[in-house]
């Protein structure tokens, strides 16, 4: 379900658009998980928790390509989601 554009998306749904995103790329799943140094059964752990949604949100800020391609198929603009991360990290 698209994410609506009247309304600024909050911190849970973008992340779970975010693992639903690397649900369906499993390469791009692969790289999270090394990235983030967890394996499958701590990733399965972390589902949900404020941790997961911020190395979420700050890995998809930091990776253009898969950015782009989340909102492309999410229907929000990359601007909201950086104001998502924006309020994540307030001194960056």
């Amino acid at each position: 379900m698209p994410i609506s554009e009247r309304v600024t998306p909050d911190l849970s749904s973008t992340a779970d658009a975010c693992l639903a995103y690397l649900a369906e790329h499993p390469e791009e799943l692969l790289a999270f998980m090394q990235h983030a140094g967890i394996d499958p059964q701590a990733l399965r752990n972390a589902v949900g928790t404020k941790m997961l949604q911020h190395g979420l949100i700050d890995y998809f800020a930091s990776n253009e390509a898969i950015l782009l391609a989340l909102c492309a198929n999410t229907g929000m603009t990359p601007e909201n989601f950086m104001r998502i991360w924006h309020k994540l990290n307030p001194e960056a």
